[in-house]
């Protein structure tokens, strides 16, 4: 009796354990009962009918990285070239990842693998190498596509290495030399060239503000000279008008005046110990007496009044001119 209590105690127990089911975080089962797919059941506890349901595949349902190996691929201009890439994919629909495909995770490489070297075998080697963007977006339309009956989401194709020969290596490291010292060539030149434009500016601008200067001196000079000359007509009018109302009184007035001017330049020089007058000389010292006559006439009315009311004479006191002779000191 108590064999049999046990056999069934042991019987429950398994019968429990075949019963349960206890879904992981990320995963989803496939139940299958008498061999066909039922259901998919989602992270959680779930009871199953023992002996005729049992769990199919268990598939992760999180986003998850393919890695794609290396390939040598042919471009379109005979290059060999050693691509690598990487998938990301996430499966949407358990059952149909289950049982729609056989090794979804071989089936992905395969079509990844041959869509790579289909997509870059059109393109020329400069193509693969600075379109990298248009190949991943070619690589994941095709292989989205291809693969959406399989339940699967191919999230992002990325390209992650290309490794063209040895040679061409070399070659492509020559043209980037070439073309960065064209580059430089040309941005010194530019560079020249700006400098000589701005050079030649500064020196328009230079000449330019020379010239505005000289016209601005040159309008100066002439206006001074026209009011020099204006000056000049005025006091030759007075002196003609002087001339016109005293007549020859005025002229030897004048000329004794710059007469004794002249003499005292003399007497000022250090160097002048002995003065010579030429006989010409005495005809113009002659018209100091044209100076006294002037001042007399100046003089003697004002004094003559002063004398008829003082009843002194006056005094003559004017000054004689006196003409030096040669080796007089």
């Amino acid at each position: 009796m108590e064999f049999v209590l046990a056999a069934l105690l042991f019987l429950l127990f398994v019968f429990l354990i075949m019963a349960v089911r206890v879904v992981k975080q990320g995963y989803v089962y496939t139940i299958e009962r008498l061999g066909r797919f039922t259901m998919a059941a989602q992270p959680g506890l779930h009871l199953l009918i023992p002996f005729f349901d049992r769990v199919g595949q268990k598939v992760n349902m999180m986003e998850q990285v393919l890695d794609i190996p290396g390939q040598e691929i042919i471009t379109a201009d005979n290059a060999m070239v050693g691509v690598d890439a990487v998938v990301f994919f996430q499966v949407l629909d358990a059952g149909k990842a289950a049982y729609e495909v056989h090794n979804l995770y071989a089936a992905i490489m395969a079509l990844t693998t041959t869509n790579l070297r289909t997509v870059m075998g059109s393109m020329d080697l400069d193509e693969t190498l600075s379109k990298r963007d248009e190949i991943n977006a070619r690589l994941l339309a095709v292989v989205d596509h291809a693969t959406s009956p399989w339940g699967v989401k191919i999230t992002r194709v990325e390209i992650k290495d290309i490794r063209p020969p040895h040679d061409i290596s070399e070659a492509m490291a020559r043209q980037m030399k070439a073309e960065r010292l064209k580059r430089a060539e040309i941005l010194e030149a530019e560079g020249d060239k700006t400098s000589s434009i701005l050079r030649a500016e500064g020196r328009k601008q230079s000449a330019i503000l020379e010239a505005e200067g000289k016209r601005e001196a040159q309008f100066r000079d002439a206006e001074a000279r026209e009011r020099a000359a204006e000056a000049e007509a005025r006091a030759t009018q007075m002196v003609s008008d002087a001339i016109a109302s005293s007549g020859s009184s005025a002229i030897n007035y004048f000329i004794a005046q710059e007469y004794t001017k002249a003499v005292g330049k003399f007497a000022d020089s250090p160097n002048a110990k002995t003065i010579l007058f030429p006989v010409e000389a005495t005809q113009l010292i002659g018209s100091l007496g044209g100076i006294g006559e002037l001042v007399k006439d100046a003089i003697v009315p004002r004094e003559g009044d002063v004398t008829a009311k003082a009843g002194t004479p006056i005094p003559d006191n004017r000054p004689r001119a006196s003409v030096p002779r040669s080796g007089d000191s």
